[in-house]
């Protein structure tokens, strides 16, 4: 019998990333909604990470990655891509810190995440998302300022390790509650978070089933894992969900996807809108369209709640108030 390499990460990578990020990131609660729970028929548990630092769980990984580099790596600065929620989290990191942080963000990305970005002292460079290609840009900067660490959204063990502390935290909190989690459910780009929150729950919790929630034109993760190897999102596809237009699942994240992940849920725009009028109405929480898809799995009736125990994390909230004005106007 042959047997399989070890994963990329372990508990003990995710358990050293929550001593380096704690005192700096936010420990957000497990939340139950009584409505939440008489609508579905389950016990649903709610990670609400738009109250992390910067409006999304983003914060934990890119602390975590920075902290862990070398004095001459910091004096040398990091180079970063994302669409605004990584961009945020690697800006303020660097800022803690006291490393220069570059990062290149598409031209049109939301205002609000470009606007705090800068905010939070780091260098933005824009570029056009349908023509340009972010990481080759990032890598030049890199290159061109004498080497500067390149921190990348999601396919890193550090960020990996950092986001996996959601996972973490969410089983020690069902357990304090006296619940065995029977699923758990994570918005997923590039797979980092899910990934790291797989590991963390599935450590303690082993029987827990982890599902990745995708909009509807970037189910790269739900399409990959039915066929067992990494597949595109087609071209031409768009959402609202910002945060979650990454082209295919990454290397390092579909290793540890693909054998611990159990399926996908995909939803659409509407579905997506919906979610996010919800939580705002009866759950009191703002949530941005790419951190509301595992709500809008769960209210589209996509999982199956009755009866069974199930954890979802609404990953961020860094959204435009134009956005959310469309939500409740449905």
């Amino acid at each position: 019998m042959v047997s399989q390499p070890a994963f990329p990460i372990s508990i003990d990578d995710i358990e050293a990333a929550a001593r380096r990020i704690t005192g700096e990131a936010v420990r957000t609660p497990l939340l139950r909604f009584p409505a939440l729970d008489e609508l579905t028929g389950g016990r649903i548990l709610i990670k609400p990470e738009m109250l992390q630092r910067t409006g999304s769980f983003k914060f934990r990984g890119a602390y975590n990655a920075l902290s862990s580099l070398s004095d001459n790596e910091k004096k040398a600065g990091v180079v970063a891509w994302s669409s605004g929620n990584h961009a945020q989290g690697v800006a303020l990191a660097g800022r803690l810190l006291g490393i220069p942080t570059v990062i290149v963000m598409p031209a049109d990305a939301p205002q609000p995440k470009i606007a705090a970005t800068r905010s939070y002292g780091a260098e933005v460079v824009t570029y056009d998302r349908w023509s340009e290609d972010r990481e080759a840009i990032g890598r030049k900067i890199a290159a061109d300022r004498g080497g500067a660490a390149i921190i990348p959204p999601f396919d890193d063990v550090r960020i990996i390790a950092g986001q996996g502390t959601v996972g973490l935290e969410i089983a020690a909190d069902a357990k304090a509650m006296g619940l065995a989690l029977d699923e758990v459910v994570v918005n997923v780009s590039g797979g980092g978070l899910i990934a790291g929150v797989a590991t963390g729950v599935q450590a303690s919790m082993p029987s827990t089933k982890v599902f990745a929630a995708e909009p509807e034109g970037f189910d790269d993760h739900a399409r990959s894992l039915r066929a067992g190897e990494r597949l595109k999102n087609p071209s031409g596809a768009s959402s609202i969900c910002d945060a979650l237009l990454s082209p295919v699942p990454g290397e390092i994240t579909f290793t540890i996807n693909s054998r611990r992940l159990a399926g996908g849920y995909v939803v659409s725009d509407e579905e997506v809108l919906q979610a996010m009028a919800y939580a705002f109405r009866t759950m009191k929480l703002v949530v941005e369209p790419g951190g509301a898809v595992s709500l809008a799995a769960l209210l589209s009736g996509k999982i199956s709640a009755k009866g069974r125990t199930i954890a979802l994390v609404l990953s961020g909230g860094n959204v435009d108030p134009e956005q959310t004005a469309r939500a409740l106007a449905l």
